[in-house]
């Protein structure tokens, strides 16, 4: 199995419109991060996690053709808002795009793209076959066994998701231990990490860090940064063995 980080930085990426500090005016790649998405593959099957504002990019970047399906952790424009841009796989591949989110967040997306699921469709509209998926219910998807992982966005539920030996979290800042038990001696940990100080709705570098060593993932990958994290050259080497700060990009095998 394959994970590509397909962008691994906050809601205003990185980086962030206006701003002059050393890390928004590196020339560094990897400190120039699109907003948070992750894509998963194996044996011809491709599931991308999330769909934000750069989904566009982020698939031209990256030369893919296909997706077999998108998962969604919730409902911020930062993880739903290029879901129009599946436009381009109904017209290549002649059929509705599957996508897995909780009802809530599909009454979200139903909402923000009505024009997509109205009765009289306005042609070329994307084609979304929306499933329903259940916090604490395991699912398939295309061969994939997709187990969810339920946390908290300040006061908003998010959802990440176990899929084989990758574990894949973003937006969280707290997750109770029956949902811990659920990550326990994964080989690949994701899991975001804003910033170094505390934040109402988002882990911390440590808070991240913790939950890695709790769970005895062997490795394990920070995403959903922002530009308070510092410059990658001067913070790579600072974490514990086995965590490492992502980049967009980066490829992973996974046994």
């Amino acid at each position: 199995m394959k994970l590509t980080f397909l962008g691994t930085g906050t809601s205003q990426g990185v980086p962030v419109i206006g701003c002059r500090c050393k890390v928004c005016t590196s020339a560094d790649r990897r400190d120039r991060r699109l907003r948070t998405a992750a894509m998963v593959e194996t044996h011809g099957v491709r599931l991308v996690i999330d769909a934000g504002p750069d989904f566009r990019y982020q698939m031209l970047r990256t030369g893919v053709r296909y997706i077999d399906a998108i998962l969604l952790t919730h409902e911020h424009k930062d993880h739903i808002a290029g879901i129009d841009d599946i436009r381009a796989f109904n017209y290549f591949e002649g059929r509705a795009v599957p996508i897995y989110a909780t009802e809530r967040v599909g009454r979200a997306v139903r909402k923000d793209f009505d024009y997509a699921f109205a009765e009289n469709r306005y042609p070329g509209a994307p084609e979304i076959d929306l499933r329903t998926i259940r916090q604490n219910e395991p699912f398939d998807v295309a061969g994939f066994h997709v187990i969810p992982i339920s946390g908290r966005h300040y006061l908003l539920p998010v959802t990440g998701y176990r899929i084989g030996a990758l574990a894949y979290l973003t937006d969280f800042n707290g997750i109770d231990d029956r949902q811990l038990d659920k990550l326990r001696g994964v080989d690949v940990l994701v899991i975001n990490a804003l910033r170094y100080e505390k934040h109402i709705s988002h882990f911390t570098v440590d808070e991240a860090v913790e939950i890695s060593r709790r769970v005895h993932a062997r490795r394990t990958y920070l995403t959903h940064m922002s530009h308070q994290i510092g410059l990658y050259a001067d913070k790579k080497d600072t974490l514990p063995a086995g965590v490492e700060f992502a980049w967009d990009g980066l490829r992973i095998e996974i046994e």
